[in-house]
């Protein structure tokens, strides 16, 4: 009886075995049917900073395999593995991205995802201008800003000039004037952010000084020993001198003997006197006494010869009078530069309170 039923329990062994191997576990897939394959969730984070970055992330449960078609640039998907991403550079625009899911079966799932791309207006816009003379250099910076475009305002029909972020540009002027500077901050969409500013350029100081150019800087240089000075109308026109506009030299009391004025020529301050242009320095000068002598000095000379004074006193009172400083007869070696030109009054007394005008600088033969 008992080799009976051991017979039995091992026939019904076999049966079972049998039973399991005959369609082998590759190709039985039923009971993939329960697994949640569908709950895709996809993930597209753009960036903020005006780069154009994109990263796509798709996600879900059950995929092996994700093929990404970006909907910009090449139109070949491309394959990334669960967890992994894929960044993207996009102009701003609208676009559609499509990932189809891959699953264990070789099953596929196909979705879309529109999306728009909006750069925002840069912030915190800075020109950023430093200058010299007539020359103006722009460093512009600004947030979120992909480059710079550029108007100096001299141009008639001006087109721009840009730069890219991090870099600056010097400009010069042709001449003195009253320019508006402008400055668009480009976010690389659309959106964009604008500065100006009223620049005013002066010419560069040289002779003949007129006091009557509204782009020449006037005050440039300065005054030493206690002496002032001012550009004003002149208060006498007539005789040789109908100029509008004249120079007011002040010696008050107790100003030092030796106090003056001195004005830069070289660089870009202004153009260098030339003694091959002249030797000759003529000054239109009205003042109210004779005999008091106004000194001309011609300073920092490229040859390296000392400074060269001239003294001339008016010889008439209370009229416009040119008087001339022949520098010729000085033996100034040709082709000397001099950088500077002072002006002193009655340079061996203190000041008393005496008042000079000054006017139409020239330099001749």
């Amino acid at each position: 009886m008992r080799k009976t039923i051991l017979k039995i329990t091992m026939l019904l062994t076999l049966v079972v075995l049998s039973a399991c191997s005959e369609d082998g576990i590759g190709s039985d897939t039923s009971f993939l049917d329960t697994v949640n394959s569908g709950n895709l969730n996809k993930v597209i984070d753009i960036s903020n900073d005006n780069s154009g970055i994109v990263k796509i992330t798709p996600t879900g449960d059950g995929y092996t395999s994700y093929a990404i078609t970006l909907g910009h640039g090449s139109s070949e998907p491309v394959t990334v593995n669960p967890g992994q991403s894929v960044t993207h550079v996009y102009p701003e625009g609208s676009y559609t991205v499509t990932i189809e899911s891959f699953d264990i079966t070789g099953e596929s799932t196909i979705e879309t995802y529109p999306f728009t791309i909006t750069y925002r207006a840069p912030e915190n816009l800075a020109m950023n201008a430093s200058g010299s003379g007539n020359n103006v250099t722009l460093a512009p910076t600004a947030d979120y800003a992909n480059s710079y475009w550029i108007y100096f305002g001299d141009v008639v029909n001006e087109q721009p000039t840009i730069i890219g972020v991090g870099q600056s540009i010097t400009h010069t002027y042709a001449t003195g004037g009253t320019y508006t500077i402008t400055v668009i901050a480009q976010s690389g969409g659309a959106a964009t952010t604008t500065v100006t500013t009223e620049l005013l350029v002066y010419n560069s100081y040289s002779l003949p000084i007129t006091y009557e150019d509204m782009y020449q800087n006037y005050s440039i240089g300065g005054t030493f020993g206690g002496v002032g000075t001012a550009i004003v109308a002149n208060p006498f026109p007539g005789g040789i001198n109908n100029s509008a506009n004249v120079w007011r030299y002040t010696k008050p009391t107790g100003a030092e003997s030796w106090s003056g004025t001195w004005t830069p020529l070289a660089e870009t301050a202004g153009v260098p006197i030339d003694i091959d242009n002249g030797g000759k320095i003529k000054v239109m000068v009205y003042a109210t006494e004779t005999g008091k002598m106004l000194n001309v000095e011609l300073e920092q000379a490229s040859s390296g010869i000392p400074n060269q004074v001239l003294k001339v006193a008016p010889t008439v009172a209370n009229q416009w009078q040119e008087l001339v400083f022949d520098f010729s007869t000085l033996g100034i070696p040709a082709g000397t530069k001099f950088r500077q030109i002072v002006f002193r009054y009655n340079d061996t007394q203190s000041g008393v309170g005496e008042v000079i005008y000054i006017d139409n600088v020239t330099q001749s033969n």
